[in-house]
């Protein structure tokens, strides 16, 4: 394999690379609907259609990652990127664009898994935690920084950024290619693999249930507050466009630095187990803070630190996933796709129905899904067999 440093660079780059062309099309989405003539409702399908994609094709994809390598899966799904987002660029048509989403989903579910179980077979116990982090923090970056470089671009032309976000994935497919070597896979990591549950019987198994569980009420949380937080400070604080953009982008990399500075340290003092309580616990009360808060700079202390709690709580599950899934690293890897999906679909969803309601019901409802979350953790346990540091001593032994 080759450097360390230079596979773990490029898996990074690929992640940011795609989640920076989910973000790229925030900025031009208004012009869009002016120029194609599209509703508001539409315009939610279409955000929808790419998260149910990658809900559906998750699952398989996880199980492709550990049957024909993470590599090729790699390489495929910033093929199909790259194709989803020259697609956006040229679509003239709704059904185009509806396409588009739809591979751009597909291409998301072969990543996310690949890269995920490729890290972990690179990395061991101890650079684990930080090499996640570093991935939680690309995934984090390509969402704050798309939505700049959208609006940039577009100064251009309104295709522009689908066409550079697909000439992006096209070179990284091809760089992929020439640099990325399939990792081994150590034996240390399979020995529980023979006594496992088949199919999707794995997802009841205790040692991965609970933490599907959680990452799906963390997203569920985060899909929420993020859903409805322009319209929540339009409506209740007046906010200008500006005002919400300095907001969100600040909270976003104020919550990216926090994950690269403390994810590390805290999964040291604590394991993943209790910073993911911690990570909900914060999160749940960040969130309800938005309801109470009225000055401006109350506002963006809460968004500023409610990022923390949920980018703190992303690579510590990811990190649990990857310490006790063996040779399953591609199905817990499309897992966590899948039920971060899962809750992208539904977050919006439930919370418009509630925003109608009332603007504040959406953040109540959010919060005490976050809580049911803390709650869990405590009646959960890291398996035995699994523990660090009975792998530890198996590898000194070794």
């Amino acid at each position: 394999m080759k450097s360390y440093k230079v596979t773990l660079g490029l898996l990074l780059m690929n992640l940011f690379i795609a989640f920076l062309g989910i973000g790229l099309v925030i900025p031009v989405l208004p012009t869009l609907m002016n120029e194609l003539g599209l509703t508001g409702t539409t315009v939610g399908y279409l955000t929808a259609t790419f998260a149910i994609a990658q809900l559906i094709v998750s699952p398989l994809a996880g199980k492709a990652v550990d049957k024909i390598g993470r590599k090729i899966m790699i390489v495929i799904g910033l093929f199909v990127f790259g194709i989803s987002e020259f697609l956006f660029g040229i679509g003239k048509e709704i059904e185009m664009l509806f396409i588009s989403r739809v591979l751009g989903g597909i291409s998301a579910a072969f990543i996310m898994p690949a890269v995920t179980a490729f890290i972990a077979d690179i990395t061991n116990l101890d650079t684990r935690p930080k090499a996640l982090g570093y991935m939680s923090a690309a995934i984090s970056t390509g969402f704050i920084i798309g939505p700049g470089i959208g609006g940039f671009l577009a100064e251009f032309g309104t295709r522009i950024p689908f066409y550079f976000a697909g000439g992006l994935g096209t070179l990284a497919a091809i760089l992929s290619i020439i640099l990325l070597s399939e990792p081994n896979r150590e034996k240390e990591n399979y020995e529980q693999s023979s006594k496992d549950k088949t199919g999707f019987k794995r997802i009841f198994a205790h040692k991965y249930f609970v933490a599907f569980i959680l990452i799906f009420i963390a997203s569920f949380g985060l899909a929420a507050f993020e859903s409805f937080f322009s319209l929540f400070v339009d409506h209740k604080f007046q906010f200008t466009p500006s005002d919400i953009a300095i907001v969100i982008t600040g909270g976003a990399i104020f919550g990216a630095v926090s994950q690269v500075v403390l994810f590390d340290k805290l999964t040291r003092i604590w394991g993943e187990i209790k910073l993911i309580r911690y990570s909900l616990l914060l999160s749940a009360l960040l969130v309800f803070l938005m309801t109470v808060v009225h000055s401006y700079f109350s506002i963006l202390l809460v968004t500023f630190i409610v990022f923390v709690g949920f980018d703190l709580f992303r690579p510590a599950v990811t990190s649990y996933l990857s310490n006790i899934a063996g040779n399953e690293q591609g199905f817990a890897g499309g897992m966590n796709s899948m039920f971060t999906s899962l809750a992208n679909v539904s977050g919006p969803i439930i919370g418009g129905i509630l925003f109608d309601i009332d603007i504040n019901y959406p953040y109540y409802f959010a919060t005490v899904i976050i809580v049911l979350g803390v709650v869990l953790t405590f009646f959960w346990k890291k398996p035995a067999n699994e523990s660090s540091t009975k792998v530890k001593v198996r590898v000194a032994a070794d």
